[in-house]
């Protein structure tokens, strides 16, 4: 066992394999219920003797129940904590890699057995996982109540917590304070992208990873209109005082209600295919703009970026039946209406994929525009801006009798933190993994641990442009993964689509 000291007490750790030294469930904040709930986060109480870090803490309010990971229970109220791994418990200084977990702002944690920091630090890195307030306690809108300050974005604020946390501690586990990267995927890499542009986060990382991040951000009616949608569902008033006095649970059963109601309505407009209630809220406080136009202003000039997605994105959530089935014209057509699609995009996905069913080219729009399409503008808009990008696509699928595993959302995930042998990620890889996607992780973890202490992933970044749109995308060279090393693959249908979101403004949903 081995002590580390903290500046709010010592916590133990155990050794997770060979040199590597894990330590779990260490608190960054108070707990954020009671007197703390619906507030900025407060710092964590000290605590005496030396505390056991061998568990998870406690997931945030949700109703997921996700493979290998804990759920949540109603009582569970310490949720604001990191965890650790470690391969130099007695030396470093080592760069920092911290997680940040996606979800749909609704879901997850950072106990999830893809987030496991061993095999990364055994490349060198110092990982740092965390969990953070999901669904209305940490996105929903609470309006003001008098001298009662209720801001938007609360896990945005426990992320720059966690942040804080980790320049204040890193040292103590063998890591570099001045050199952070902060990643994550999804909405992780979304919060990851507004983490950016934030004044409260300035100066707490270096280094940013973003894989598959999701494109919205709402305004503040929207924001309050779902906060309405909600607290009808959960029987309270639209108040602060009525939102204060019902129960976490209650809050996420309502939403639960109210997501399922735009899933089966096709007349619910944009949040009918996929009902994802929460997302970072424009505030004009502590998420004054969204990503994109704030990099494009230069705000994250001096912080390295790599971006990530996948070619297959939609795929997954089709599979797992989280999105709304489009498989014929006249629903496809609505869809594009829906979300005021430039006129010809639809066309030219259709002759992109001239022999694909309707459903198909419904799942790659759909999957670009929350996705890809928003990845590739991040990266190429931060170079324009100044700042040093670099762009990946993950085109690694498998076909075996009986089934087919795409490049889909997600996928990438395991093989970046080289997690490829729990059976609880089947799913997301296929099954066992072949020695050729063994290989594929080890490349991908290499990269994240090169980008991480040097600021390059090894290969050239996206080449700065302040030409027209459509130029600055002929420019843009990615990595594509495969589990080919040699293979000579440009992402298949990447180059002929690019061209067809030109005219396209993002973040463009409409809920």
């Amino acid at each position: 066992m081995v002590v580390f000291k903290t500046r709010h007490g010592s916590v133990r750790g155990f050794r997770a394999s060979g040199d590597v030294v894990a330590v779990l469930g260490v608190p960054y904040a108070a707990a954020p219920f009671g007197v703390h709930r619906f507030r900025e986060p407060a710092p964590a109480p000290a605590w005496t003797g030396v505390r056991d870090g061998r568990s998870f803490g406690p997931v945030a309010p949700q109703s997921a129940r996700l493979p290998g990971a804990p759920v949540w229970s109603p009582g569970d109220e310490d949720i604001l904590t990191v965890n650790l791994w470690t391969p130099a418990p007695d030396g470093g200084p080592l760069p920092v890699l911290v997680w940040i977990h996606g979800g749909a702002y609704t879901f997850g944690s950072s106990a999830q057995p893809d987030f496991d920091g061993t095999v990364l630090a055994r490349a060198g890195l110092v990982v740092v996982t965390l969990n953070y307030r999901i669904g209305f306690e940490g996105f929903g809108h609470v309006p003001p109540d008098g001298p009662i300050a209720h801001p938007d974005n609360r896990g945005l604020l426990d992320q720059v917590a966690a942040l804080r946390w980790v320049r204040e501690n890193i040292a103590a586990f063998g890591g570099e304070p001045g050199n952070v990267t902060v990643a994550g995927q999804s909405s992780g890499a979304a919060s990851v992208a507004c983490l950016m542009v934030m004044d409260r986060a300035r100066g707490l990382f270096h280094r940013a990873i973003a894989h598959s991040p999701a494109s919205p951000c709402y305004p503040r009616d929207i924001a309050a209109a779902t906060t309405r949608e909600v607290a009808a569902a959960a029987g309270c008033p639209a108040t602060s005082a009525g939102l204060r006095s019902t129960t976490p649970q209650a809050l996420v059963a309502a939403a639960d209600q109210v997501a399922d109601g735009y899933r089966r309505d096709p007349a619910s407009g944009s949040r009918h295919y996929d009902p994802s209630l929460y997302a970072p809220v424009l505030d004009d406080d502590v998420l004054p703009t969204d990503p994109l136009t704030g990099m494009a202003a230069g705000a994250a000039r001096d912080v390295d970026l790599l971006v990530c997605h996948t070619t297959e994105e939609y795929w997954l959530l089709d599979a797992v039946g989280s999105s709304a089935k489009v498989t014929t014209d006249a629903q496809l057509a609505r869809f594009a209406e829906d979300f005021g699609l430039p006129d010809g995009l639809v066309a030219g996905y259709r002759a992109a994929l001239p022999r694909a069913p309707v459903l198909d080219v419904y799942l790659a729009v759909f999957g670009d525009l929350l996705f890809g399409e928003y990845a590739n503008r991040l990266a190429e808009v931060h170079a324009r801006a100044g700042g040093r990008a670099f762009l990946s696509r993950f085109d690694r699928r498998r076909a075996d009798p009986g089934a087919v595993v795409r490049a889909w959302h997600c996928a990438d995930v395991p093989f970046a933190f080289g997690n490829l042998d729990d059976e609880r990620l089947a799913f997301l890889i296929g099954g066992a993994p072949t020695a050729a996607d063994q290989g594929l992780a080890r490349r991908m973890v290499r990269a994240w641990a090169d980008f991480a202490a040097t600021g390059s992933p090894g290969w050239p970044p996206v080449r700065d442009s302040s030409t027209e749109a459509t130029e600055a995308t002929e420019a843009t060279e990615a990595k594509v993964w495969t589990a080919d090393p040699h293979a000579a693959r440009t992402g298949d249908r990447a180059a002929a689509v690019r061209a067809l979101w030109a005219e396209a403004d993002f973040p463009v949903l409409r809920p």
